[in-house]
């Protein structure tokens, strides 16, 4: 889980819970910050996850996954937000930044996470797909990657 909470008077309160839940891998409290129709943009591969409940699963899976993970900087206003980590995936050092819009409701609408180095990706991406190849639901979910 993020060791603190980088804020300002002017950080958006879902930036701040984001931080407080995301990297906890509990599905239940990420869901709440994500709009219905939410886009999922892994670094990974080129595509898109759509839709609240698959969203939710990726990042409580992913939230397992990272390791030691923490935000360095948080930058942005309005609705738009770069928040940029550190973590590590499978003992991997990764330095990422999660690019985060907000629809006018406050929820999050786009999320987006680029990442480096290739290793640590590679390595993302191979956890990823041995969790959820154990999770039923990604059954489903599949219809909701485009």
């Amino acid at each position: 889980m993020s060791k603190a909470i980088i804020q300002t008077e002017t950080t958006h309160p879902t930036i701040v819970k984001m931080q407080e839940v995301v990297a906890s891998g509990e599905e239940e409290k990420i869901i709440g910050l994500l709009a219905e129709d939410v886009e999922f943009m892994p670094p990974t591969y080129w595509a898109t996850w759509t839709g609240r409940a698959p969203v939710a699963a990726v990042l409580g899976h992913v939230g397992q996954v990272f390791q030691d993970f923490e935000y360095r900087r948080v930058m942005g206003e309005g609705n738009d937000w770069a928040l940029e980590f550190q973590c590590k995936v499978e003992g991997l050092d990764c330095v990422g930044v999660d690019l985060i819009t907000l629809g006018d409701d406050g929820l999050i609408k786009t999320f987006e996470v680029v990442m480096r180095p290739h290793k640590t990706i590679g390595a993302l991406r191979d956890a990823m797909m041995a969790r959820i190849g154990k999770d039923p639901r990604f059954l489903e979910f599949k219809k909701a990657l485009g």
